[in-house]
């Protein structure tokens, strides 16, 4: 059991500079969801999903030294420029829940600055972008001052322990191309602390995959995803869906090794459209998909079955769709996006996303 809590890790402040440190980390597209947890942040059933290029979150994590005898967390926060108490307040909590595992934290005086480039809060996985940058905004500060995290394996796999903390799925968005998280006896290193890269076990269809992202809606939505999870404890499905999902996984994880993309197409969408159900079947019920939605996947299926063509849908906890296919039919697939589809889109708004190379630090 890894435990990162160290108390050594306390700076001499009289010896530390005004710095910063900045973090470019992607949202991530689940192919079997995570959606039900216990414990601190644990989840009831592996998932796995595509790491994300387009659709990312920058966050600049700047220091200067505390003076004085508070021992309290010293926070600023800023989102796309302007001050947003939720978001500070969120952030706050999550920091004080880290004083034993980066003590320093509670030395220095902290200023985030972080945007988007997509639709914060609608279903687009915001909060893994954002908490994975955040997570390594933090090991990139504990590396500054104590040298301790030069190992890149190392460096990432604590960086998504701590991303977890904050946002289950954003322990994925650490990792180039696709990221697993949760222990399964097929993927030996696997576990439920921290997600592990599984970009070399990809056949090479994979590792060039399109996301196209259609913006239904880019409204905040109604129920949040850690609602969502807290709803799962009294979900009468809940048992029955952990098993599945595990089922479902090991039929994925042959299917991404071998190129199959008939069966990693079936999952996708069932499990899109079983995430939903399981928000229907909730107490109380509640519904994240709009009109819109539901006519998109009707002439996504519409599509496929005309030209037999490799393209799949997916869902996160939102409205907006995820178009996935391979890049063998792109130009088709975004010619049938821009003259078909684009205008259930809000503002005629759509992401052409696809497979990314994993989190940049700009700094």
């Amino acid at each position: 059991m890894i435990d990162y809590k160290n108390p050594k890790l306390i700076i001499e402040t009289s010896k530390v500079a005004e710095n910063k440190i900045s973090w470019q980390s992607p949202s991530n597209l689940a192919i079997v969801k995570y959606w039900g947890k216990h414990g601190i942040q644990l989840p009831r059933n592996p998932s796995i999903s595509f790491t994300l290029d387009k659709a990312y979150t920058e966050t600049t994590l700047s220091y200067t030294p505390k003076t004085g005898v508070d021992q309290g967390i010293d926070l600023e926060f800023l989102f796309d420029g302007q001050s947003n108490e939720a978001f500070r307040g969120k952030v706050l909590k999550f920091l004080e829940s880290l004083t034993d595992i980066f003590p320093f934290l509670r030395q220095v005086r902290l200023s985030i600055e972080s945007k988007n480039s997509f639709p914060h809060s609608a279903g687009i996985a915001s909060s893994a972008s954002s908490m994975s940058a955040l997570a390594l905004c933090l090991c990139s500060m504990e590396h500054h001052f104590f040298g301790s995290l030069s190992d890149d394996q190392e460096f990432r796999r604590k960086a998504s322990y701590i991303a977890r903390l904050g946002s289950g799925s954003a322990c994925r968005s650490i990792y180039a191309t696709m990221g697993l998280w949760g222990a399964t006896g097929e993927v030996g290193d696997s576990s439920d602390l921290y997600a592990i890269p599984f970009e070399k076990e990809l056949h090479s269809i994979f590792t060039t995959f399109h996301d196209d992202i259609l913006i239904v809606s880019k409204g905040e939505k109604s129920v949040s995803s850690r609602a969502g999870h807290s709803l799962m404890d009294g979900n009468i499905y809940a048992e029955n869906r952990y098993s599945q999902a595990r089922q479902r996984m090991h039929r994925l994880l042959g299917a991404l090794r071998s190129g199959d993309l008939e069966t990693f197409g079936q999952i996708a969408e069932s499990e899109a459209l079983t995430l939903h159900a399981l928000m229907m079947t909730s107490n109380p019920p509640y519904i994240l998909m709009h009109p819109n939605s539901l006519l998109l996947i009707e002439k996504i299926w519409d599509f496929r079955q005309e030209t037999g063509d490799p393209l799949f849908f997916s869902l996160d906890a939102g409205p907006n769709l995820h178009l996935l296919y391979p890049e063998t039919i792109k130009d088709k697939v975004q010619a049938f996006i821009k003259n078909d589809l684009i205008q259930y889109c809000e503002q005629r708004q759509w992401i052409a996303d696809q497979v990314g190379k994993g989190p940049l630090q700009l700094g």
